[in-house]
């Protein structure tokens, strides 16, 4: 993937992009709620919360927090991982698909007005 702009243009668009996340009439994600959501619907391999943890330099239990946000937000769901019976999948849902694509029809609205 080849992005062009500026470090200014990219943070004026993340800002934009959060701004009307926030702006919406449903319950907001903090960032690292928002990260492994994203890490969830961007990579197409299934991930366990260790692959999830090492992926964002951050601890598994922080991982398994927000994990257990997005379930109850229905965002993503767990599923049992055929090759480890001790962990699960982090895996996508309907609703999660519809806010990923919202998130991508709201960057795109934001970054024709630059």
């Amino acid at each position: 993937m080849s992005l062009q702009g500026t470090p200014d243009e990219f943070v004026s668009l993340l800002h934009k992009t959060i701004v009307a996340l926030i702006r919406r009439d449903r319950p907001d994600l903090m960032a690292r709620q928002l990260g492994v959501f994203l890490r969830v619907y961007v990579y197409a391999e299934p991930q366990t919360g260790r692959d999830l943890a090492v992926a964002l330099n951050v601890h598994k239990a922080a991982i398994s927090r927000a994990l257990d946000r997005l379930a109850e937000e229905e965002l993503v769901c767990r599923q049992p991982n055929p090759a480890d019976y001790r962990s699960v999948l982090a895996g996508r849902t309907p609703k999660g698909a519809a806010l990923f694509r919202e998130i991508r029809q709201i960057m795109q609205e934001a970054a024709l007005r630059e």
